[in-house]
Parts: structure tokens; C-alpha cells; sequence
């Protein structure tokens, strides 16, 4: 029996690379700052993550994500 599989990716690319480290420091910051209770600074880790979204997407149509121009995938 054959138990070929396709790897569909996962995210694994530079993109979204890119974009969940954008993310996770924001989610930091803003756990830090709720802690402290800077709402402002909270707020700000808020728009940071949304810039992770963008950033994320931008790259992904620059070829940079899975199944772009650029993108190389590596082997496991």
C-alpha cells in the first residue's frame, strides 16, 4: 500500500514567516502593556499586528509566499 502524501505547505514560507513574527512581538508588547495597564501602547501593539497582517499579504503577492516566484521550498 502507498502512503504518498502532498505537503500543502502550511505557511511554511517567508513570507508568513514574516508576518506571524510581526505578530508575535506585537502580541508581547501588548500583554506587556496591558500588564502595566498603557492603553495607549496596547493599542499600538493592536495596529502593529494588523501591520503583520499587511506585511504578510504584500510579501505573498510579491512571490514570496507558498507557490510563488520565489519561493523555494526545503526539504525535511
Amino acid at each position: 500500500m502507498s502512503t504518498e502524501s502532498v505537503e500543502p505547505g502550511h505557511g511554511h514560507s517567508p513570507a508568513a514567516w514574516t508576518a506571524v513574527i510581526i505578530m508575535l512581538i506585537a502580541f508581547t508588547i501588548g500583554a506587556i502593556a496591558f500588564f502595566y495597564d498603557a492603553p495607549i501602547v496596547v493599542w499600538a501593539a493592536a495596529g502593529l499586528a494588523i501591520v503583520g497582517l499587511i506585511v504578510g499579504w504584500i510579501m505573498k503577492r510579491a512571490g514570496y509566499g507558498v507557490g510563488g516566484s520565489k519561493y523555494t521550498p526545503k526539504g525535511h
